[in-house]
């Protein structure tokens, strides 16, 4: 296995080092090499080629269990244990999302809704409750503050803006594109933290009028709305912790490839089996409501 390991590294780092470090000689590695391959090392080798491929293709934030989803919707056969033992052997790690931060600012005199969650996040289907939050992500410019309204039954990201400033406009524009998007039935449970910008009476107005039902997080406790804490999580350290933007523009055309593009269609989700929000509502609405077109269309 170190054998295999040098060669894993051939071009990066010089054989002598890297036998140094491993504790093996040159001799004995270079005698490997002429060895005729046996079929299983042939095969973890094809096999590898294939992880790589697919671990960048997942821009190298799929740890084993995706990766394994992928090779097996390919008809590759393999164990989740070979698979993370080669993973392991090419130094293929994904990133781990770091810890969220409360950033609400909740100290206003406005009126705030029951917590109607409780942090149950279970939904028996698409379009019965969603969950609204902000975030914000450095540029050379200063700050851009991204909204977005999660699906809390496929975890897809239904609505979302991005702007300079908090002001409540932030919120109302992702609630209307998500309106615009999904169409709901009144009776929607609508759940945020108590921000200002939720709680503004332009935003409530805008709820009653489309028939949603008022829910906040208490105040300060940032696990209330930890489905989309964790959305933030992914995104940042998938995207925003990995990149450094000049501008705003730029911020916001990567956020929007990342979330419409990525995340949305392609990502694989642990809590909805290994596949993607848009892929989890075809398998469970087929035909139905739930459209599988979104943004994409509407700003092209």
């Amino acid at each position: 296995m170190r054998y295999q390991f040098i060669r894993s590294l051939m071009g990066r780092f010089p054989v002598t080092a890297l036998c140094r470090v491993l504790g093996v000689s040159t001799s004995g590695y270079y005698g490997w090499r002429g060895r005729e391959p046996t079929a299983r090392r042939q095969e973890d080798e094809a096999l590898m080629q294939r992880i790589r491929e697919c671990f960048a293709a997942s821009r190298q934030t799929y740890g084993s269990p995706r990766i394994l989803r992928d090779l097996r919707e390919e008809g590759i056969a393999c164990s989740k244990h070979r698979v993370a033992r080669l993973m392991r052997a090419a130094g293929l790690r994904a990133l781990l999302p770091r810890r969220f931060v409360v950033t609400t600012d909740s100290k206003h005199v406005l009126p705030v809704a029951e917590n109607l969650l409780n942090q149950d996040f279970s939904t028996s289907k698409a379009d019965e409750r969603w969950a609204a939050d902000i975030t914000y992500v450095w540029t050379g410019e200063g700050w851009l503050y991204l909204a977005v309204v999660l699906d809390l039954f496929s975890r897809r990201v239904v609505g979302w803006s991005m702007q300079a400033s908090l002001h409540k406009q932030l919120v109302l524009d992702a609630l209307s594109l998500a309106l615009g998007l999904r169409h709901p039935a009144a009776g929607l449970v609508h759940h945020s933290d108590r921000g200002s910008q939720y709680a503004s009476e332009a935003f409530q107005e805008a709820l009653g009028a489309a028939g949603m039902v008022c829910s906040m997080s208490r105040r300060g406790n940032c696990w209330d709305n930890a489905v989309v804490e964790s959305f933030f999580g992914t995104l940042k350290s998938e995207l925003v912790h990995r990149c450094r933007f000049a501008t705003r523009q730029q911020a916001s055309q990567e956020i929007f490839e990342y979330i419409e593009v990525w995340y949305n269609r392609c990502r694989r989700h642990s809590s909805l089996g290994y596949v993607s929000p848009v892929a989890y509502e075809r398998l469970h609405h087929p035909g139905g409501a739930c459209s599988p077109h979104s943004a994409l269309s509407m700003t092209a």
